[in-house]
């Protein structure tokens, strides 16, 4: 259950990192930002971030144990 909390944490943070720094027009090199569409939104979307954000929520919710 933890995991399934972090995964959303880690998508609030990817999502918020990715529109800045795409919205700046840069991928960011190693974040690897890139533009996606859905329906008729351009969203920006860092697979690289979500995951690293989702351990980093999951690790916080172990300590927090």
């Amino acid at each position: 259950m933890d995991m399934l909390k972090a995964f959303f944490l880690g998508a609030v943070l990817s999502g918020a990192i990715a529109g800045v720094v795409g919205s700046q027009g840069s991928s960011a090199g190693p974040l690897d930002v890139h533009s996606m569409t859905l329906g008729d939104f351009r969203v920006f979307w860092s697979w690289p971030v979500f995951l690293a954000g989702s351990g980093l929520a999951w690790a916080l919710m172990l300590l927090q144990k």
